[in-house]
């Protein structure tokens, strides 16, 4: 069964980096033709897709969040993380990492875990 567990500090200030990272069990990140992307949900908005990481370690970026964001991956511990930088409050949402399938949508979500931007 495939599973997706996001993990990081649930309060950062503002300007500072925010780093999460998403451990998956039960399928490898280096399976073929997948990829695994990180999406978040502001309060009271939709889901905003920022970028992901393909099985052969390709990266790619929403560009209007491009410069402020890096996405790797730990294939040893199934890992992929997430670096925001210069964070505002309005970057205060719910952050989701999931699995996708070359040409579809995402078919498996972590849980999601609150991220508050806040002084």
């Amino acid at each position: 069964q495939v599973q997706l567990q996001e993990s990081g500090p649930g309060l950062v200030n503002p300007s500072q980096t925010l780093s999460l990272t998403c451990t998956v069990s039960g399928f490898s990140i280096t399976t073929a033709y997948y990829a695994w992307t990180w999406i978040r949900q502001p309060p009271g908005k939709g889901l905003e897709w920022m970028g992901g990481i393909t099985y052969d370690g390709r990266t790619y970026y929403s560009p209007s969040l491009k410069s402020r964001t890096s996405i790797s991956r730990d294939t040893s511990k199934m890992q992929f993380s997430l670096y925001l930088s210069s964070l505002t409050p309005e970057d205060t949402a719910v952050y989701y990492c999931a699995r996708v399938i070359s040409g579809w949508g995402p078919d498996y979500w972590g849980q999601g875990t609150q991220v508050t931007v806040s002084s």
